[in-house]
């Protein structure tokens, strides 16, 4: 994997949705093709899948304290 120095657009504004699996299916492949070869926004899909993961442990108790 290398920094991506292509034409393609950065995908860290998608990477929420990507993550959650909500993107259209049109925009899921260029997103997947993009996080393997850009070494920025695949440290980036790490911090948000990780964050992602953190919240499914909170309860509804956590949320209101």
């Amino acid at each position: 994997m290398t920094a991506d120095r292509g034409d393609d657009p950065h995908v860290r504004q998608l990477l929420g949705a990507y993550v959650l699996d909500a993107l259209p299916a049109d925009e899921t492949g260029p997103v997947a093709r993009h996080l393997q070869r850009c070494d920025a926004c695949a440290a980036a899909y790490v911090e948000v899948a990780d964050a992602v993961s953190l919240l499914a442990l909170l309860d509804e108790e956590d949320l209101l304290e």
